[in-house]
């Protein structure tokens, strides 16, 4: 993945910067973009100092037993879904024992899933006392743009936490390649 094409790595140098500047821990949970967002991550040099690790849950079953996500919730409205995305991401904390959590869920395509159309994508920030947000992706281009741009967001969504620029409710972005 390129930097150049996504900001990604630039992205994730500055989040793990914050986080060991201030001892803090970073776990990721990934449906989606499947490691994408740890690779980005541990490409940083030094990233150990702050990322402790990464759950790759791409079966419904695991986000539901390994990620602690509601069994009832999955059922109901499918993986594709911000609160699915929120669970994610307080589960990844709690499982890796991290001070913060992002999570990545949605669909890259080539074909609709849950009833959402590709390029619905739904990222998600945990963090310490509460602190969450989901942020709600409309992206367009093929499955490797949608997935390269949900590593993007979901580090960007983090990062605006980090440095106090995130807005205090859940948002909505359209884009992509």
């Amino acid at each position: 993945m390129s930097d150049t094409a996504t900001g990604a790595g630039d992205r994730a140098a500055r989040v793990l910067e914050l986080l060991a500047g201030r001892g803090g821990t970073l776990a990721v949970a990934e449906s989606l973009t499947g490691g994408l967002v740890a690779a980005e991550l541990t490409a940083v040099p030094g990233a150990s100092r702050a990322f402790r690790g990464a759950v790759t849950a791409y079966a419904t079953d695991l986000k539901r037993d390994v990620l602690g996500v509601d069994g009832a919730l999955l059922d109901e409205r499918g993986a594709v879904d911000p609160e699915v995305a929120r669970q994610m991401a307080a589960g990844v904390r709690g499982v890796l024992g991290a001070d913060w959590g992002v999570a990545t869920t949605g669909v890259a395509g080539p074909e609709p899933q849950d009833g959402q159309p590709v390029g619905t994508v739904y990222v998600a920030v945990a963090g310490p006392e509460g602190v969450g947000k989901v942020a709600t992706l409309r992206l367009n281009g093929d499955r490797a743009d949608i997935r390269k741009e949900s590593v993007r967001s979901v580090l960007g969504l983090l990062l605006g936490e980090l440095s106090g620029n995130g807005r205090t409710q859940d948002t909505e972005e359209n884009g992509g390649i």
